[in-house]
């Protein structure tokens, strides 16, 4: 139902501004950026192949690595230790008016002439962050009782969160303004698109690799089957 209706909404908000929204005829470039498909691919090419929009690239997509396992794997830890995906679900409701707040409040820090700096600055309590998801994840059978968690337990993962989702938008908005402030506005559409692409690309990857490498590297105890080390997906399900 909450899918249906916020679809619905979609749906109706876009095909009024397809129909309904006027495009500013006086702001017409003197010239297009590109000609076709061809045209703005053969741009992206001479765009990546700049030195210094090629460092920044390599940078944004490592740059993320080391937190990726904490954002991808947190969530599944947790409800694989119990946690009820219905009250994680409940936890994230509290996140969406900080989620509105935080880009407003952050972009005051990011309209200078160095964005990144709030970038820089966020990274190492994101990084610290991902040992308080960690601390959690142990911290749960610890705590767990017949009833179900404790409401202290509620609160210091819905803490965290918040926490996190500082820090998140603090790298998030800063990266934004920084690709907006960089890109060259003769081709800004082309240029913005690229550098966002792979900055969404950055935050992407190592959450994939997190994700498959979680059960290689999962610990396992065959109970009342001993000398099996349960190791493989078909040795633990024997």
């Amino acid at each position: 139902d909450f899918l249906f209706f916020w679809g619905a909404v979609f749906l109706v908000t876009t095909t009024l501004v397809a129909f309904l929204k006027k495009e500013n005829q006086e702001l017409i470039p003197a010239k297009e950026e590109t000609k076709g498909i061809t045209d703005t691919y053969r741009l992206l090419f001479s765009i990546i192949k700049m030195p210094a929009v090629l460092t920044f690239c390599l940078l944004i997509l490592t740059s993320k690595v080391g937190f990726s396992a904490a954002d991808a794997v947190t969530g599944l830890k947790l409800v694989e230790e119990g946690v009820p995906k219905e009250h994680l679900a409940l936890l994230a409701v509290p996140m969406v008016p900080l989620q509105i707040i935080l880009p407003l409040v952050i972009s005051k820090y990011t309209a200078g002439p160095k964005p990144l700096n709030t970038f820089y600055k966020a990274m190492p309590y994101r990084l610290l962050l991902g040992l308080e998801f960690a601390f959690l994840v142990w911290w749960a059978p610890k705590v767990k009782h017949e009833g179900g968690f404790p409401v202290y337990y509620y609160a210091a993962v819905v803490l965290s969160y918040a926490l996190h989702q500082i820090t998140l938008y603090s790298m998030y908005v800063a990266i934004m303004a920084f690709n907006a402030k960089v890109s060259d506005p003769l081709i800004g559409g082309t240029y913005m698109t690229l550098l966002n692409t792979v900055s969404n690309l950055g935050g992407n990857w190592p959450s994939t690799v997190a994700l498959w490498l979680v059960d290689p590297l999962t610990v396992k105890e065959c109970a009342g089957a001993q000398g099996h080390a349960c190791a493989t997906a078909a040795a633990a399900e024997v």
